[in-house]
C-alpha cells in the first residue's frame, strides 16, 4: 500500500499515533462490562461540548453514511414530506436517499459553487410544500462551501416544522457547530473527517421531538435509532458495540477539548485562509463563487487548464501529496485540499502548496 508524508484528502485523514494507540489492545465485551458504558457516556458528553448541544448523542459502530441513513430511516414513512436544500453532491445525495424510502421529495437547489442565500425562495417553498423534515448539508465537502444553518434553522422555527436534518460530517470538530442555538434535531458526524480517527464510528445529536417521532415511526433494521434511547440506562445495546473504535472517538474529543475548541476552529481557519491565499497566488481559481461562504475545513480549486486532473494527481504523488478529486459533474474538473483535523497543520500545508506550486508552475 503506497503511503504518503504529506497527506491532505479531505478525509478519511491521517490518524494520530496517540488515537491509533487506544485500539492496539483488547478490551472485554463491551455487552457485559460496565467500563464500556462508562467509556460511551464520556464521549457522548464530549461530543455535546463540541457539538454544543444538551441533546442526546447516539454513538454507532460504521463510516458516517450509517447515521445519514439511520437518522432518514428512524423518522420517515413513505409519504412523508422533505424539503432537500442543495449546494452540491452530497445536498442533493440526502434528497435522493429520501426518495428511495418513499417519501414525497422537493429539492431547492442552487449552485454547486453556491452557498444557500435566497432565503425569501427558501421560505415561500416551506410555505407551499410544508416538509415534514427539511435537510441540508453544513459543509459541502466536495464543493468547498458551508450552508448558514442558522438561517434555515429561524425558518424551521417560524413555520413549525418538526424536523431540521444536518449533515456536519466534515464540519464537526473543525468549524462552529451550534446545534441547539440553530434549532437542529438531527445533526450528523462521523469520525473520519476534523476530529481525525478512524473511519469507523458515527453519531448524531438527536431533538426530544425527533425522538418522540422516532418511537412514533417504529423503524426497527439494523441502523435503528429507537434501540439507542435508553441503551445506557438499561445497559443494552443494539448491537456489540466497537470498544476500540469508541476509545479512539473518545480520544480524539479528548484531543480537541485539551487543545480548546475555539483555539481548534480558529486554526483551521488561518490554515484555510492560507491555503487559498497561496492558491490564488499561484494562479489557481477557486471552485466557489465570490460569495459563498468557503470552508474552513477543505479548499476546493479547479483544475488548471493546461494539465489534467490524471497528471496533476500523478505530478503530486510523485512528490509525497496526495490530494482530493472529485464526484459527479466535478469529476477531473475540480480537486480538494483536505486541510481538517490533524491536517489543519501550518506546517504540513505549507509544505504541500510549496509542492503544488512547482507542480502548477513546472
Amino acid at each position: 500500500m503506497e503511503k504518503y508524508p504529506i497527506p491532505m484528502v479531505p478525509g478519511p485523514v491521517s490518524v494520530p499515533q496517540e488515537i491509533l494507540n487506544v485500539a492496539a489492545c483488547n478490551y472485554g465485551s463491551a455487552d457485559l462490562e460496565k467500563e464500556y458504558v462508562d467509556l460511551y457516556v464520556s464521549t457522548q458528553k464530549a461530543l455535546q461540548k463540541i457539538m454544543r448541544t444538551k441533546n442526546q448523542v447516539v454513538i454507532q459502530s460504521g463510516e458516517g453514511m450509517l447515521a445519514l441513513w439511520s437518522a432518514l430511516k428512524s423518522t420517515l414513512v413513505p409519504g412523508d414530506r422533505v424539503l432537500a436544500l442543495s449546494t452540491g453532491l452530497f445536498g442533493y445525495g440526502i434528497g435522493t436517499m429520501a426518495e428511495t424510502i418513499g417519501c414525497e421529495v422537493r429539492t431547492v437547489g442552487f449552485g454547486f459553487d453556491e452557498s444557500i442565500d435566497d432565503f425569501e425562495l427558501v421560505e415561500k417553498a416551506i410555505c407551499e410544500f410544508s416538509p415534514k423534515m427539511i435537510t441540508m448539508v453544513q459543509n459541502e465537502t466536495p464543493s468547498g462551501t458551508v450552508n448558514p444553518v442558522d438561517k434555515i434553522g429561524a425558518l424551521k422555527e417560524k413555520y413549525g416544522i418538526p424536523l431540521l436534518y444536518v449533515d456536519a460530517v466534515s464540519g464537526i470538530g473543525g468549524s462552529d457547530i451550534k446545534v441547539d442555538e440553530w434549532h437542529v434535531d438531527l445533526c450528523l458526524g462521523g469520525t473520519q473527517k476534523c476530529l481525525s480517527a478512524p473511519a469507523s464510528m458515527s453519531f448524531l445529536s438527536v431533538s426530544d421531538k425527533a425522538w418522540e417521532i422516532i418511537e412514533e415511526t417504529g423503524y426497527v433494521g439494523y441502523d435503528a435509532l429507537q434501540p439507542f434511547r435508553f441503551a445506557v440506562k438499561q445497559r443494552y445495546f443494539p448491537y456489540t458495540p466497537y470498544w476500540q473504535g469508541t476509545a479512539q472517538l473518545h480520544k480524539a474529543c479528548e484531543l480537541i477539548l485539551k487543545e480548546g475548541l475555539a483555539k481548534v476552529v480558529a486554526r483551521h481557519i488561518k490554515v484555510a485562509e492560507y491555503c487559498r491565499e497561496r492558491s490564488l497566488g499561484m494562479g489557481l481559481e477557486l471552485f466557489p463563487q465570490p460569495g459563498a461562504i468557503l470552508s474552513p475545513t477543505v479548499t476546493a480549486l479547479c483544475v488548471p487548464a493546461k494539465m489534467s486532473w490524471k497528471k496533476l494527481d500523478e505530478s503530486l504523488r510523485m512528490r509525497g501529496v496526495v490530494v482530493g478529486g472529485n464526484y459527479g459533474c466535478l469529476a477531473g474538473k475540480v480537486f480538494r485540499i483536505g486541510h481538517m483535523g490533524s491536517q489543519a497543520d501550518m506546517a504540513l500545508v505549507k509544505e504541500a502548496m510549496d509542492i503544488l506550486e512547482s507542480v502548477v508552475h513546472g
